[in-house]
């Protein structure tokens, strides 16, 4: 399990994003050099955790809980065979594409080193947006996205670390419950009955998948 790739973001203004200034972080490129990743604050008020990456709209975007986007290159080759293109890392608008890795069969709360310093905590998976889909400029990007299940992971910063391409990727804990990074995805958009499940992944959730999950509870039972 490795790094094959460590992509950051500029602002570009696009028509296809809801941010008011119209500009997008989206579009993110490979670099070769050693990128610094620390916790960026509270949404709202921090960013991307990742040194040289612009997140722009963080109303939606960014923060401790979203510091770090990773996608599985194997997911990416499974996009690229069905939509008939290549896809270059960081075309999904991850920061980190990486390979042996089951990003999205990841469990909420499990913790990655990546390099001799950083270790990260998976958190939820990516809901895509019509910004994704303008950058892609795919036809029902959002539904088929969404349909295929494989959202790769947002994590947060536990231990802030420098990186670089081709640094292995090391899972040193992992839960004891099934919560996956797929299942909580399903949870809160097309499967909400499963919401209840979310609840044993505890505070490593995302707290608006948390709250979703205790308020269905509230509202339906377990």
């Amino acid at each position: 399990m490795k790094l094959l790739s460590v992509n950051l973001g500029r602002p570009k203004a696009v028509p296809y994003t809801d941010h008011p200034d119209g500009v997008t972080g989206i579009d993110k490129q490979p670099t070769d050099g050693t990128v610094r990743v620390t916790a960026p604050g509270p949404r709202g008020a921090g960013a991307s955790g990742v040194a040289g990456d612009a997140v722009c709209d963080t109303r939606h975007h960014g923060g401790d809980e979203q510091a770090v986007y990773a996608v599985a290159r194997e997911d990416m080759d499974d996009w690229e065979r069905e939509l008939g293109r290549t896809l270059p890392n960081g075309a999904f608008g991850e920061n980190l594409t990486t390979t042996g890795l089951d990003v999205s069969g990841a469990r909420i709360g499990e913790r990655w080193r990546i390099g001799p310093d950083l270790v990260l905590e998976v958190t939820c998976g990516r809901i895509p947006c019509r910004t994704f889909q303008g950058h892609l400029g795919e036809r029902r990007w959002v539904r088929r996205f969404t349909e295929k299940g494989a959202p790769g992971a947002y994590l947060r910063v536990i231990e802030p670390g420098e990186i670089r391409v081709g640094d292995p990727v090391a899972i040193v804990h992992r839960p004891d419950h099934e919560v996956t990074v797929a299942l909580q995805f399903r949870a809160v958009t097309t499967r909400r009955e499963l919401l209840p499940r979310l609840l044993a992944a505890g505070e490593a959730l995302h707290p608006e998948s948390l709250a979703a999950a205790r308020k269905y509870v509230e509202t339906h039972g377990a």
